[in-house]
């Protein structure tokens, strides 16, 4: 019987949410040969946040890891110099960890479950300030140009405008953690609209 692959791990202190854009610069051993492989086998990475310890690899540095992430796809890969990687990579689906062990290098591996992805649900009318709050902030951010999502832009899915919400308000990365964990995207879309109004974002 053959054994169940294991998910490589990039614990990062960030938060990766389906539909997400990550930019990485890659400079450790590691990771290279972590990208390396994803291009060869056309195989994700799972992204998961650091609780505690650094991305950077210490010595005997004890680290600790939120058990639910999200998978990134590669985009695109470019070196520019030798020994360092720029990546971009799109969130795809959450997973949560069953089980975890690091290899000699450093890397840290993971049996892993598939978690639902959202149901595709329109905002309510209640929730429909929230959605245009996002096009019009992307709308400034394109002004300045700065284009920090992934296209097709999709206002009329509530979890992918709770998520792109999620990324760019200023909430600590654990409490972005507890929004991506959330399983239905209208409730995570609710608690953002909340977070809106109170600081008259959004009326």
């Amino acid at each position: 019987m053959d054994a169940e692959p294991e998910l490589p791990l990039f614990p990062l202190r960030i938060v990766l949410f389906p539909g997400g854009l990550l930019t990485l610069k890659v400079f450790e051993a590691r990771y290279l040969d972590l990208i390396a492989n994803c291009l060869r086998e056309h195989q994700p990475f799972g992204v998961v946040l650091l609780r505690s310890g650094g991305e950077v690899r210490q010595f005997e540095e004890t680290i600790g890891i939120e058990t639910t992430g999200t998978l990134a796809e590669l985009i695109d890969v470019d070196s520019e110099q030798a020994g360092i990687l720029h990546v971009r990579c799109r969130g795809t689906q959450r997973f949560v960890i069953r089980s975890t062990r690091q290899r000699s290098d450093g890397l840290w591996l993971a049996l892993s479950d598939p978690v639902p992805d959202d149901d595709p649900v329109a905002p309510t009318d209640t929730l429909l300030a929230a959605a245009r709050g996002l096009a019009n902030a992307i709308t400034a951010l394109e002004a300045r140009h700065a284009r920090p999502f992934l296209e097709p832009y999709r206002f009329d899915d509530a979890g992918w405008v709770a998520n792109r919400w999620c990324e760019i308000l200023p909430i600590t990365a654990l409490a972005k953690q507890k929004l991506m964990e959330l399983p239905d995207a209208i409730v995570r879309l609710q608690l953002i609209d909340e977070f809106l109004r109170k600081r008259g974002v959004v009326a």
